[in-house]
């Protein structure tokens, strides 16, 4: 396959020295004479371990070339990749500028070429979700029908690149993701890649850039984190370093998918306890924690944003799914779901109750004392099933995943159901009233 990489940065010269490695024709497309130059002689721009060789061997074969002249490289191409940067504004927002100016010398390097051909461009810069649906295509196809030329289809194919150890990265990927709605976009992305011998997820285009910003969010806040809790537990003489030795062998709870789907507030008896504490030996010590702190507050903003949707809508009659903080237990000390209900009740909704597991007479001690205090007129508001509880209810509000659940909002659903869980299934979000909380 014959590939134009738009862009010798770090991104576009691991990319192309590694497709080269690989088989590709590929050609580099810069205007820095200086990294023309760089490439042409067989090195590598950048400092990178293993990549002066890559790109010394490919222009040796043959296999990678350097040009300034976009209309040269996209010659015969299949793909280009546009690697090019998009740093920020000074309010923070993604400068697109430089996309958009490869995008333009793409589209007007394919005019003219035949009408016979398939070019599928492939964004590979970090834009943010609707960049290449909603500006990088309608701009691209506008450019080459005014010319005639080529078929294009467009995708978005995220790296995961760490420098230092690109070339690795590249080579033995995380994941292979490609955004698009082009079914041969996919296919000829999926082509080029496919030495990987990675399974492919073809995804929607929004998803796959969006991916990567969830991606590098996660990371900062992870350095954020483990940053806290050392200053925290530095003033505790406390080694943070085995500390988080410690913690990352957990590989069914820390290091794991738990606790990183979309959903509702956390609570319960240990996470919102253990995080004021933690909070407290910060304030005690001195040491200033906002991403702790913002955690907290985030939590509260999750709440209130479920409430402010269901303040904002017509329906007054709620049947409330799940009291528990999660599912298969009756522990309702610090339940977000015990606290929706209360202040919704303090709002003057009619709230009728159903958790297949809470039963009042069987709660002691600091769950039952917890309940009590904040509604002390459970046993008035719960229902015995879920079918009587969303009798006459316009509005359901689920955080339970139980079967007769899903059975009775089926069979009687309501106008309106707000899904706290996101594993009701197909069933149910197949509903005409059906909405996720963060979906």
């Amino acid at each position: 396959m014959k590939v134009a990489v738009f862009g010798l940065g770090y991104v576009g010269v691991v990319s192309a020295a590694c497709l080269a490695s690989r088989g590709a024709d590929v050609w580099g497309v810069d205007i820095d004479p200086a990294k023309l130059d760089l490439v042409a002689d067989g090195k590598s721009p950048v400092i990178e371990p293993g990549l002066d060789e890559l790109v010394s061997d490919a222009v040796t074969r043959g296999a990678l070339h350097a040009t300034d002249r976009p209309a040269t490289a996209l010659e015969g191409a299949d793909l280009s990749l546009v690697c090019v940067g998009t740093p920020s504004s000074p309010k923070g927002r993604a400068d697109l500028s430089h996309v958009m100016g490869v995008v333009d010398d793409i589209g007007r390097g394919l005019r003219g070429m035949p009408s016979s051909g398939f070019h599928t461009l492939v964004v590979r810069s970090t834009v943010p979700p609707g960049t290449v649906d909603q500006v990088v295509t309608p701009a691209l196809r506008a450019l080459v029908r005014d010319g005639a030329g080529p078929e294009v289809a467009t995708a978005m194919c995220p790296e995961f690149l760490r420098e230092g150890s690109g070339v690795a990265d590249f080579l033995d990927p995380p994941l292979t993701v490609i955004g698009t709605e082009e079914p041969r976009a996919a296919a000829a992305v999926s082509a080029l890649l496919s030495f990987l011998d990675r399974p492919v997820h073809v995804v929607s285009t929004c998803t796959a850039e969006a991916l990567k910003y969830a991606c590098n969010a996660f990371h900062a806040t992870k350095v954020s984190f483990v940053n806290e809790l050392a200053r925290v537990f530095r003033s505790l003489d406390i080694d943070t370093r085995e500390v988080m030795d410690l913690f990352c062998q957990d590989t069914q709870l820390n290091i794991s998918p738990r606790y990183l789907r979309p959903g509702f507030a956390f609570g319960g008896p240990c996470l919102p306890k253990d995080l004021r504490a933690l909070l407290q030996l910060a304030r005690a010590n001195d040491v200033d924690v906002p991403v702790l702190e913002g955690t907290l507050a985030s939590n509260e903003l999750t709440m209130a944003e479920v409430v402010d949707r269901v303040i904002g809508g017509d329906h007054r009659t709620i049947a409330l799914l799940g009291l528990s903080f999660k599912s298969d237990s009756d522990d309702l000390r610090e339940s977000p779901n015990v606290q929706l209900a209360e202040t919704l009740l303090g709002k003057g909704f009619d709230v009728r109750i159903h958790d297949p597991i809470v039963k009042p007479v069987r709660l002691i001690g600091t769950n039952r004392a917890y309940v009590q205090s904040w509604l002390p007129h459970l046993e008035r508001l719960l229902h015995d099933t879920a079918f009587a509880a969303l009798e006459g209810a316009d509005l359901a509000i689920v955080s339970s995943c139980d079967g007769d659940m899903i059975d009775a909002l089926v069979t009687i659903p309501p106008a309106r159901i707000i899904d706290l869980t996101g594993r009701l299934g197909s069933r149910v979000e197949s509903l005409a009233g059906y909405e996720g909380v963060g979906w």
